[in-house]
């Protein structure tokens, strides 16, 4: 699916997580062992998206090995942590950032892609309080790197204060408050060029589609249940004719906005989307599916349940579209 010849920005699609148990002899083959997991998905889909750490802070040696054990041209999103977001609701978090990106995130490296902050149902939309908060959130890895040297001493020893590589970083932010719908927020958003996640929560939350960023981040929770219904062919047709705009730079007519000025036009966005809709085993599958509308590559394809990795965890690598329409467990 393309709408123009011109050069288009990445469109990656993967799933939020990958330890499910319900995932076992379905997605996963088998008598697979747990530990893996990710290297059997990260050889299936482009990216995922490493949640583990919004629940608490991980170590550098669980980064470094996620690194290790995924394909040269994998991309992880990061989700930052609870503490931040939902306990202090972004009150005095300036050590606990230092603490989070002191944690080892840095040790993907180049697979280091957005940082997901997601924010809970009760918080409303405090514009003094996201300022300073965007104002706070560094945008490179150098300046995560300083940032982490500000940590408390429950990093002390078990601390990663060196970026192996310099870039820039990505945030995205997930609201759940019908506050945040005005043009105030997205104006904030564009004015740190952070971007606004396009959640579709099975109209629990709001969905927004203003573009407030060089990328767009798309969560897909379920399109009728939260989190356990898939998505049918109509949906993921509707959801690829989005992506392929956006990745495009362009809009689509029907975007669901909360401002009233649009974008600036640009020549491409880069695209990252997660199906988060993992109750069922659908997330994989559906991303699958989405991807091969995009002629995004995946690993999806008629060998998919043969794969063992083998030992140094090397893998099948990503083919292209070949899972195609093949049927999805309880479609």
């Amino acid at each position: 699916m393309a709408t123009s010849t011109a050069p288009a920005g990445q469109a990656l699609i993967g799933i939020s997580g990958w330890r499910y148990e319900p995932w076992r002899g379905l997605f996963y083959p088998p008598k697979l062992p747990q530990r893996q997991e990710l290297a059997f998905a990260s050889r299936m889909l482009p990216t995922i998206e490493l949640n583990g750490s919004f629940y608490s802070l991980q170590h550098p040696e669980s980064y470094q090995e996620w690194h290790d054990e995924t394909p040269e041209d994998f991309v992880f999103s990061v989700k930052g942590p609870r503490y931040i977001t939902h306990m202090r609701r972004l009150k005095e978090v300036r050590v606990p950032l230092a603490n989070f990106f002191a944690s080892g995130l840095l040790a993907l490296g180049r697979k280091l892609g957005p940082l997901l902050w997601q924010f809970p149902p009760q918080m409303i939309f405090k514009p003094e309080r996201f300022e300073a908060f965007f104002e706070l959130l560094p945008r490179s890895t150098d300046e995560a790197a300083l940032l982490a040297q500000e940590h408390d001493e429950r990093l002390e020893g078990r601390s990663l204060l060196q970026a192996p590589v310099r870039r820039q970083l990505r945030h995205a932010v997930e609201i759940r408050h019908e506050s945040f719908a005005c043009a105030e927020f997205v104006a904030l958003l564009r004015k740190h060029r952070i971007a606004l996640v396009v959640a579709d929560t099975a109209g629990r939350w709001p969905l927004m589609e203003d573009l407030t960023a060089d990328f767009v981040y798309v969560r897909l929770h379920g399109d009728q249940e939260l989190y356990a219904s898939g998505y049918g062919d109509a949906a993921l047709d509707d959801w690829a004719r989005r992506i392929d705009a956006w990745r495009h730079g362009t809009q689509v007519p029907d975007a669901r906005t909360a401002s009233p000025r649009a974008a600036a036009r640009r020549a491409r966005r880069d695209v990252f989307c997660y199906f988060d809709n993992d109750v069922k085993v659908h997330a994989p599958y559906d991303a699958a599916h989405l991807a091969a509308r995009l002629g995004v590559a995946t690993g999806m394809g008629p060998d998919q349940q043969q794969f063992v990795p083998p030992p140094g965890l090397a893998g099948p690598r990503r083919r292209g579209p070949a899972f195609s329409r093949a049927p999805r467990p309880g479609a």
